[in-house]
């Protein structure tokens, strides 16, 4: 008996003094770090799911996550980055507010020794260090955008407006593509080209998408179709030619594939979308963290590409009809 209660304290003492004890997935409980995350804004669900995924990956390779929101105002993102510098994280993930504006802040952390990822919008400032930027291949989205719109108005074409958002680069990147597409498209189609008249300011969110649009129904009273930058500004143009009583005079093209978006498709209020996958963003900007953190070779660039959707895919699913 004596023996046998040696050997319980002996097995109580290597318990307390902190033998690792094995988990499910073989990671221990300990956080390795923290991973600072700044988003454009978490009014957006397409930016909620690159915050989540980036925090539900991380957690797999036993890293914590501070996911905060810029609130689409530059000099807040540049204080959130300080906030991360004073806490030490392990690394920065940024999805600028203002494409330009970021590269002081990245820099000061570059200093630091934090290393800087970018997902879904690039820092286009000279000099500003980031790692590896993840993104949506938004060139090539903005041609689908382009070939959904000739798709729709291409028998008779018409006048269009943009609205767009000249801040933030992956915006740029969509128009460009999407005026690439137009411009070899008119070059052939005589009287039937379909002309962009103006491109308007819709801030990426519903009731600057809904001036916008109200503002381009005033100027031009012929209107055909809008290309919106994401689903926020389209719906937002939606509601707007719903109340001038034009909503069936003119065709919008998003661009994303957040749920309402989708279900607007599915309903005949926006015609198609340039759809993204947020989620693999997250994943994707983790994983390229944790390979740096390994001492592979960063890659500078990674581009998730779109898929175009439109009411038949919706129709397939979501169920139904409008």
């Amino acid at each position: 008996m004596r023996y046998a209660c040696i050997g319980l304290l002996l097995l109580t003492s290597l318990s307390l003094t902190g033998c690792p004890q094995p988990s499910g997935d073989g990671a221990g409980d300990e956080s390795k770090g923290t991973i600072g995350v700044s988003v454009l804004t978490l009014t957006n669900p397409f930016f909620k799911v690159i915050g989540e995924s980036i925090e539900e990956e991380a957690a797999k390779h036993g890293y914590d996550v501070i996911v905060v929101s810029g609130d689409q105002d530059p000099a807040r993102q540049q204080n959130q980055v300080k906030d991360f510098i004073v806490k030490d994280v392990a690394a920065i993930v940024l999805c600028p507010c203002d494409s330009k504006a970021i590269g002081p802040a990245i820099q000061e952390a570059a200093s630091a020794g934090i290393p800087v990822f970018t997902a879904d919008i690039a820092c286009l400032a000279p000099g500003a260090p980031v790692v590896t930027h993840v993104a949506t291949a938004n060139e090539s989205g903005g041609r689908q955008a382009a070939e959904a719109m000739i798709e729709a108005l291409g028998a008779t074409g018409g006048k269009i407006v943009v609205i767009d958002y000249k801040e933030v680069e992956s915006c740029q990147l969509r128009v460009k593509g999407f005026k690439e597409v137009l411009a070899e498209y008119n070059a052939g189609a005589g009287d039937k080209q379909i002309q962009i008249v103006d491109e308007l300011p819709g801030g990426g969110v519903k009731d600057k998408g809904y001036k916008a649009a109200e503002d381009a129904l005033q100027a031009h009273d012929d209107l055909a179709g809008v290309f919106a930058i994401n689903d926020p500004s389209a719906l937002g143009a939606r509601a707007a030619f719903e109340k001038a009583g034009r909503a069936d005079d003119v065709v919008i093209i998003g661009f994303d594939g957040q749920p309402e978006g989708k279900q607007a498709i599915l309903e005949g209020k926006i015609y198609a979308d340039p759809i993204q996958f947020p989620d693999r963003i997250g994943r994707e900007t983790v994983q390229a963290i944790i390979r740096y953190f390994e001492g592979e070779p960063p890659v500078a660039e990674i581009l998730i590409p779109t898929e175009l959707y439109r009411k038949a895919d919706a129709e397939k699913e979501l169920g139904g009809g409008a």
